[in-house]
């Protein structure tokens, strides 16, 4: 039975999830509870959804009404002016290296897939912008070597919906410069080697339709891209995926919290909320509207996440699989105009005066309205409840500030680490408390991290008898004081690990100079409690302080009480895979024994070589 598609049925729909295949060591995915079944969707028009689609093409995210305002842009606006020069610039390379090649790492396609996504829509648009005839021919040499592929590496789906995706770009966008003949192998490649692979999952209701998480958005995004490109050809085909994939989606937008936190962290937030952007916008430029998807609860405040969860010295708050590197986000384009938010474009912006090779939707989507966050809506301090993140810093744009992050989150989630209450820290624009895996594996590539970055004992957290915590915990950020003197929260981390009975940790900033963690610990039976902090600074431990320095900077940590506890250095473990970053090490508390009980409180104060070191009277309330 058909229903209709209204904003009140897809804002309705609840997410369930599948099982997903995982690593060797990684944590199960969390499995929340089954919803009702859910009402088939369709489209407004009952029996075709696409009865409304846009004719001819281009018609996929950019139509050619905008490019005139895009050429305005790139000759009034310094910005837009060198990324047009930057892409040029890209485009011309493109015309001396080899085309995409079919070559697994592993099982994974995605290194492939990924430069086929860049160099497609590169080239496309720069074509359409300019009409320059040798980046068409590049594009077209591009499509060909990867239509030719055996495959686009269906087993792991997430590799062949970014071929789709490049596909359905270069179909789209290219179509009245391709001959009959090429129009007719791109789209066969696209229909053989994307589409018609996905059908089967759409209709056994199989692995990522069901999901939470990335997989499902970036899996029905590429696909309705794909319907909509070929939908002329291959209508019906094309409306039972458009269909499918408007009722799969919503399963995937219900994993953004009210607050637009994503619990997979903020590299896999990027990456679901861009793919989650080209739906709504295909959906809109080709059907002509995205049947309030768009509006669903969360969507509009994903920006939100990605801004506060960047530091002033441009590292991202990196928990889970991913770099400290925060990249490029072209969808906080297309959402600063959908939501009329600027912070969005000036989040962007500044990425983009950093980046040396700008994304292609960057110009597509580019906003000239920008606006650093202020007060009142854009406070310091943010809590993230629906993922338990909250960060803190002393003021958005100088890149010598302090930034506190610390997580609380669910161990069960898709690419977490066994990383409960684990926290970083920027000052001096240094990061003095890192992950392990800043600058060695990002989880946009074929890379997976090592089994040690999983670790417990890798995270900036509590070490319980040298033990991973608890593959199912949770924990949840039970209380929370923000102003301008001192704002902290605290995490509730009694799950952790199975062996202690209550444990929370508060963290929070002081008079936003210096940071101050305690952590509270009763167990029934004595435990070896270590408290770590990865770091590629130098230290120098001297009992119950430790000082750090790196690049003119210094940082001071003390152990208020316990009166016994002493600082001590750990080197990372051999044998589980050795960061890319040599000099990185563990400052630890170590304790005279075992404890029952444990109330440890130590101070951080950052500041500069020659300067007075700050003292703070600061302390948690009782």
């Amino acid at each position: 039975m058909r229903g209709r598609i209204t904003r009140r049925s897809v804002l309705g729909q609840m997410a369930c999830a599948a099982a997903w295949a995982q690593a060797p060591g990684t944590p199960p995915q969390v499995l929340p509870p089954s919803p009702a079944p859910l009402t088939p969707l369709a489209s407004p028009n009952d029996n075709d959804p696409l009865r409304l689609l846009r004719p001819g093409h281009p018609r996929l995210v950019l139509l050619d009404s905008e490019l005139d305002k895009i050429r305005l842009a790139t000759k009034e606006n310094a910005l837009a002016k060198r990324i047009f020069g930057d892409l040029e610039k890209e485009c011309d390379r493109l015309l001396s290296v080899p085309p995409v090649k079919y070559d697994l790492a592993g099982n994974r396609l995605q290194t492939q897939t990924r430069k086929a996504v860049d160099r497609i829509t590169t080239l496309a648009l720069m074509y359409r912008l300019t009409g320059r005839d040798p980046w068409l021919r590049r594009a077209i040499m591009e499509l060909k070597a990867c239509a030719e592929f055996r495959d686009w590496n269906p087993v792991r789906f997430v590799d062949t919906a970014e071929m789709t995706h490049a596909f359905a770009i270069g179909y789209d966008w290219l179509f009245n410069a391709l001959s009959p003949e090429e129009r007719g192998w791109v789209r066969d490649a696209l229909i053989a080697k994307g589409l018609d692979q996905s059908l089967p999952i759409y209709q056994q209701k199989a692995r990522w339709t069901q999901n939470h998480f990335n997989g499902n958005i970036v899996c029905n995004s590429a696909m309705i891209m794909g319907a909509l490109a070929v939908a002329d050809e291959a209508h019906d085909k094309a409306g039972e995926i458009v269909r499918a994939a408007l009722e799969s989606i919503p399963h995937g937008l219900n994993t953004y919290g009210a607050d637009g936190g994503w619990p997979e962290g903020p590299t896999y937030g990027e990456y679901a909320t861009r793919y989650a952007c080209l739906f709504f916008a295909s959906l809109d430029t080709a059907l002509g509207n995205d049947y309030g998807l768009s509006g669903f609860h969360g969507v509009d405040r994903a920006g939100r996440f990605r801004v506060y969860t960047i530091s002033q010295s441009n590292r991202v708050f990196s928990f889970g699989d991913g770099p400290d590197d925060p990249g490029l986000a072209p969808e906080m384009f297309w959402m600063a105009k959908r939501f009329n938010n600027p912070v969005y474009a000036w989040s962007e912006q500044k990425q983009l005066e950093r980046s040396i090779h700008p994304d292609a939707y960057d110009l597509a989507w580019f906003v000239r309205e920008a606006r650093p966050p202020q007060a009142p809506a854009w406070p310091l301090d943010a809590v993230f409840h629906g993922v338990g993140a909250a960060t803190f810093r002393s003021s958005w744009e100088d890149p010598n500030g302090m930034f506190l992050a610390v997580k609380a989150g669910d161990n069960k989630v898709p690419n977490a680490h066994f990383d409960l209450g684990s926290f970083m820290f920027d000052a001096g624009g240094i990061r003095w408390a890192m992950d392990y895996d800043d600058g060695d594996m990002n989880a946009q590539t074929a890379q997976k991290p090592p089994i040690y970055a999983i670790r417990t004992e890798s995270h900036n957290t509590l070490l319980i008898d040298g033990e991973n915590q608890d593959p199912r915990a949770e924990a949840r950020i039970t209380r929370q004081e923000l102003g301008p003197d001192f704002s902290w929260v605290q995490i509730d981390l009694s799950k952790a690990n199975p062996k202690v009975k209550q444990w929370t940790r508060r963290i929070g900033m002081a008079q936003r100079q210096a940071v101050l963690i305690e952590d509270a610990l009763h167990s029934d039976v004595p435990v070896e409690a270590i408290w770590g902090m990865m770091t590629d600074a130098d230290i120098s431990p001297n009992g119950p302080t430790a000082a750090l320095h790196k690049n003119g900077w210094n940082l001071s940590v003390e152990i208020r009480t316990p009166r016994h506890a002493v600082f001590d250095v750990m080197p990372v473990r051999a044998g589980f895979g050795q960061p890319q970053n040599a000099k990185l090490q563990k400052l630890i508390v170590r304790l005279l024994e075992k404890v029952t009980e444990l109330d440890l409180n130590i101070v951080l104060t950052p500041y500069r070589d020659g300067q007075t070191k700050f003292k703070t009277t600061a302390q948690f309330p009782v």
